[in-house]
């Protein structure tokens, strides 16, 4: 079998990125984690633009991959419509690029339909003050229309705790009271995850964190089956999608600035996470693999092996394993072959070679008595080529 050029290799494994950091370095996949540590294979973070925070006197931008709800436009008001059967157009106003309520017009609902998400809204009390406890500024922000964070005016005006600003109401207070002055403009941004059923059990219980004015007051809290108005409410599943409701409570509670980014899988749902079931984490494993090898086979060399080695970190793969072992026997043979003074120009790759079989060896991939590292780790030796402990 004649090998690749030696040469030329080094440029070809510059070509993949895989061996830069990654590969034959951390910890590899196991029973429940698909991924190694430091993992190249794992896919890049996708690139979103962040978008600008809002002042009292102006809202700021969202990011680049949100759904806007509402940002100041008119005719955005052609996605909500009055939350009744059959649904209606709403009769809730925009005044200088606000949405404001109409007391007495009933909730209103988006027309979209999503699920778990991070959702950015402002809103404001009025600043005449008006009432008190659950009279005074009183809306609020029903997520899938199915659980709602509280809005209310809770500048010095005690209420129940679970009914208080930004509670998760009927179920858990806020931890603190962030907000400002009535009249000011408040800032939500609640991470939602909904609750997760399969056959009637409970995988996931749903959760909610919620930051106002960038103070956390709901750290991860269950939502116990969306809560509700003086009835204790109790685990239940959750439509896949549903509208966003703000809710009329007969105060002309005034909004801006809605957005939101739908949020991912869960590992419970299938989702590409760090942890996973062992059914989920085999079927990925699977996976990279494949693509591993179909990488492979694009490239030539040490470049080739190296990769397919790779593979077998993540699948057992007999074939993948001894076009590996035939390529790395083909390797020996040439550096072997080689004049003494022209083996120090193989330095990197010996090297490079020899850690990625230390790494199979370690961890089980490969034999541990295999010749070819024996002969490798000689040379490394002969040369004293090690890398020097600092």
């Amino acid at each position: 079998m004649k090998f690749t050029s030696l040469h030329t290799l080094s440029l070809s494994l510059l070509t993949t990125a895989a061996f830069a950091d990654g590969a034959f370095y951390g910890d590899p996949p196991d029973a429940r984690h698909p991924w190694a540590i430091h993992d190249m294979n794992r896919a890049q973070p996708m690139r979103v633009e962040a978008g600008s925070f809002s002042s009292q006197d102006k809202p700021g931008t969202p990011p680049s991959d949100a759904t806007i709800l509402f940002g100041g436009n008119p005719n955005e008001l052609e996605k909500w419509q009055s939350d009744k059967q059959p649904a209606e157009p709403t009769k809730w106003e925009v005044k200088d690029g606000v949405l404001q309520c109409v007391p007495g017009s009933g909730y209103i609902r988006t027309k979209e339909e999503f699920a778990d998400c991070q959702l950015h809204i402002e809103w404001s009390a009025p600043s005449k003050v008006e009432g008190n406890s659950q009279g005074r500024g009183n809306s609020g922000v029903f997520l899938m229309g199915q659980v709602e964070v509280q809005v209310l005016d809770n500048d010095n005006n005690p209420t129940y705790p679970d009914g208080f600003a930004s509670s998760i109401y009927g179920i858990n207070p806020p931890l603190v009271n962030p907000l400002r002055a009535a009249g000011a403009w408040q800032t939500y941004d609640i991470i939602f995850r909904r609750p997760i059923f399969k056959d009637g059990k409970e995988l996931d219980a749903g959760y909610i964190t919620v930051f106002v004015n960038g103070v956390l007051t709901q750290d991860h809290t269950p939502l116990e089956g969306g809560g509700g108005h003086m009835k204790r409410s109790s685990p239940r599943a959750f439509p896949d999608k549903g509208p966003l409701k703000l809710q009329d409570h007969g105060n002309p509670v005034r909004y801006r600035n809605i957005w939101y980014r739908a949020l991912p899988k869960r590992a419970i749902e299938g989702g590409d996470t760090s942890h996973m079931s062992e059914a989920a984490t085999t079927t990925k494993r699977a996976e990279i693999a494949k693509t591993i090898r179909e990488d492979a086979m694009k490239m030539e060399g040490t470049a080739k092996m190296l990769r397919l080695f790779e593979s077998i970190c993540y699948t057992e793969n007999t074939e993948a394993k001894n076009n590996a072992l035939l390529m790395l026997g083909s390797f020996i043979t040439e550096v072997k072959a080689l004049p003494t003074d022209k083996i120090e120009s193989q330095k990197g790759e010996i090297l490079r070679i020899t850690k990625a079989l230390r790494y199979l060896t370690k961890f089980k991939f490969v034999a541990n008595d295999l010749e070819a590292k024996k002969d490798l780790e000689a040379i490394i030796k002969a040369k004293d080529w090690e890398p020097k402990k600092k």
